[in-house]
C-alpha cells in the first residue's frame, strides 16, 4: 500500500456524511454517525495490510451459483494472491493475483490470463460478478478509497453496513482474530441488483 491512501480513506471517512450516495430513511435501530472511536480504528485497520486469510466463498446470481473455498488469501500491502477451489463450472483450483487496476488469473489447466480490469477478467473465466478491487477494504470492514460510500452503524456501535459503487456489504459477525487489533469481520454478505457475494472466514492471521 502507498503512503497515499491511508490519507485519503482517513480523509474519506472524514467526510463521509457529505456523499452523495442517499440513504432514507435509516433501518431500525442503525445511525450513520460512527462512534467516537471509529476514526482510530479505521486508522488501524487500514495499517494492517499484511495478512493470510482462509475460509469459504458462496456466489449466488441469476445465471449460476457456487461455493468455492479460499485455500489461502495472501495480501502484502497492495498486491493479493488468492487462491481458490471449486467444483462448480470446473474451476478447479484458479489463481488470482494482482494489484488494483491488474490481474493475473490462473486456471487449474495451467492457463494464465491477464487484464487491466480484474471484475471483467474474473467473470469471463468463472463467471462470478466479484468487485475484486475493493474486497482488501471490504473485508476489514472498510470503505474503498475510491468512489462515493455510506456507513451505517448498528446500536452497539458496531459498523453493519457500508454502501458503495452499487453494492450494500453487510457485516454479519466479527471476531477477535487478532490480538492487538480491532474485531475483524468473520461474515460479510456483499449485495447487487440480483447478486450475492458471502464470505465466511476460518483463520485470519497478520503476515509480516
Amino acid at each position: 500500500m502507498t503512503a497515499r491512501l491511508p490519507l485519503i480513506l482517513l480523509a474519506a471517512l472524514a467526510f463521509s456524511g457529505c456523499t452523495t450516495i442517499a440513504l432514507e430513511p435509516l433501518p431500525d435501530g442503525m445511525t450513520d454517525q460512527p462512534p467516537a472511536d471509529w476514526t482510530e480504528r479505521s486508522r488501524n485497520l487500514g495499517r494492517f495490510d499484511h495478512w493470510h486469510l482462509s475460509g469459504k466463498l458462496a456466489v449466488k446470481q441469476p445465471s449460476d451459483s457456487g461455493t468455492a473455498v479460499i485455500n489461502r488469501w495472501l495480501q502484502n500491502g497492495e498486491q493479493y494472491d488468492l487462491s481458490l477451489s471449486s467444483s462448480f463450472l470446473g474451476m478447479g483450483t484458479t489463481r488470482l493475483q494482482g494489484v488494483p487496476g491488474f490481474i493475473e488469473l490462473t486456471l487449474a489447466n495451467g492457463d494464465v490470463y491477464q487484464s487491466s480490469d480484474p471484475e471483467t477478467l474474473v467473470n469471463a473465466a468463472t463467471g462470478w460478478q466479484l468487485p475484486i478491487d475493493s474486497l482488501s477494504w471490504w473485508i476489514r470492514g472498510l470503505p474503498s478509497p475510491d468512489g462515493d460510500f455510506r456507513l451505517l452503524f448498528d446500536e452497539q456501535s458496531q459498523l453493519a453496513i457500508i454502501r458503495q459503487d452499487g453494492w450494500e456489504i453487510r457485516y454479519d459477525r466479527w471476531h477477535g482474530f487478532i490480538e492487538d487489533l480491532p474485531s475483524l469481520p468473520a461474515r460479510i454478505t456483499a449485495l447487487k441488483e440480483d447478486k450475492r457475494v458471502r464470505v465466511v472466514i476460518a483463520d485470519w492471521r497478520r503476515e509480516d
